[in-house]
């Protein structure tokens, strides 16, 4: 997943967690997000429907590829959209051929839980990528056919990813309605993975309107809720982080990253890794220790390349340029600092900014969408027209046995014709 980043100079990336979903089991896994200034957070999960990291590495790409082969129905809905799940953060282009696959055969047999997960999976993969409105737009979609369903665990889940979408637009009364009604339904029905993942989120809502303490009484209960259940949650850790690094206490900082970069890449989520690579650069930086500040963004730089988190680069490059003017090396820091404003043009435009990023953004995806759809219809033209040369080898057969019956029949009466006096 994509941070949205800020353009302040020097500026940590807050985790977000977006909740997918797969269906009808639903946990929660995050996803990283950056939207205030100074720092990367980890806000709340994109709730996938659901599945937490831990369980996303307990159910491999190869069993769940496996299962598709054989699967049909809602259950064919259910694998493709834990496929994307489980891809959503190493290969987001892959993970949403995987979803959009899913809402193609919910749609076709009419499973709407499955196409209301699939358009909340839809509203993360768009997210990720920046096109925050085509986001809005598929959570409302997804939230509207929860409701009718009154599915509580998809409805807490799709309010949470529609919070997170207008914290990023710093609407936060909008996101403080969304992050509560989500987090009080996940209360009622005692949800405590999909609860610590709200906790998260809040926690995100308090330090963007910089109500400290409250963000850290939530971002602590997440993370004891997490080490009681036994589950490995890094998000309250690096946004602890990103609290003392508001506080400039860079050393605590840059020991809580650690623990939580360590926790990420044990759950493989490599865009965990670049948010958390990003802040500890950024740290490493501004405590005078550059050369673990340029390993560090050096490396979230050649992750943000691979995952196609263009939207991080900016957080990037400033904060290279920032390392290299502490060390005195002006003509690196001047080189970084063009391809900041670059970066930064790039997604950010003018006045228009954001909306040239998603737009651009949203082509790209719509490409992608549109080269799967021709796929889908060539496979259904071959096998319209093997179904169709199967007719005609049909009523070949069948045609020749109703000329051989009639030859018969012709012969038969004829025989009785020359035996009859």
């Amino acid at each position: 997943m994509l941070w949205e980043i800020s353009a302040a100079t020097g500026a940590v990336v807050n985790q977000l967690r977006l909740l997918t979903i797969t269906n009808y089991e639903k946990k929660s896994l995050f996803l990283a997000s950056a939207h205030n200034p100074m720092i990367t957070k980890s806000f709340p999960y994109a709730l996938f429907c659901l599945l937490f990291a831990v369980s996303v590495a307990a159910q491999n790409a190869d069993s769940l590829l496996t299962t598709l082969e054989s699967a049909q129905g809602d259950k064919k809905v259910k694998t493709l959209n834990e496929l994307f799940r489980f891809y959503i953060s190493s290969d987001p282009v892959k993970a949403l051929g995987y979803t959009r696959e899913a809402l193609n055969v919910a749609t076709e047999i009419n499973d709407e839980k499955g196409m209301a997960a699939s358009y909340n999976n839809l509203g993360v993969a768009y997210r990720n990528q920046g096109a925050l409105d085509k986001a809005l737009e598929y959570y409302i979609t997804s939230l509207k056919i929860y409701t009718k369903l009154d599915n509580k665990e998809g409805i807490a889940t799709t309010k949470n990813n529609i919070a997170n979408i207008y914290s990023i637009k710093k609407d936060y009364g909008q996101a403080m309605k969304y992050l509560e009604e989500s987090y009080a339904l996940l209360s009622q029905m005692g949800d405590k993975f999909r609860i610590i993942g709200s906790m998260n989120n809040l926690g995100n809502l308090y330090s963007d309107i910089q109500l400290y303490e409250k963000a850290h009484k939530y971002y602590s209960e997440a993370y004891q809720l997490s080490e009681a259940n036994g589950l490995k949650y890094g998000d309250p850790l690096s946004n602890l982080g990103n609290i003392f690094f508001r506080q400039n206490n860079y050393p605590k900082a840059i020991d809580y990253y650690l623990k939580a970069l360590a926790i990420e890449k044990e759950n493989n989520n490599r865009l965990g890794m670049l948010n958390i690579m990003t802040n500890l650069g950024i740290a490493y930086a501004k405590s005078k220790q550059p050369a673990q500040a340029a390993q560090y963004l050096a490396e979230a730089e050649r992750l943000s390349s691979e995952l196609q988190a263009y939207t991080a680069l900016p957080t990037i490059y400033k904060a290279s340029a920032d390392n290299f003017a502490n060390q005195g090396r002006w003509k690196e820091a001047y080189q970084m600092q063009v391809k900041y404003d670059e970066a930064r043009e790039k997604i950010y435009g003018e006045e228009s900014s954001r909306n040239i990023a998603q737009m651009e953004m949203v082509m790209d995806f719509q490409e992608k969408e549109k080269e799967l759809e021709i796929l889908k219809r060539e496979d259904e033209i071959k096998t319209l027209e093997l179904r169709n040369s199967r007719l005609f080898i049909i009523l070949v057969i069948l045609g020749v046995l109703v000329a051989l019956a009639l030859i018969n029949l012709f012969y038969l009466d004829r025989k009785k014709k020359l035996v009859t006096p």
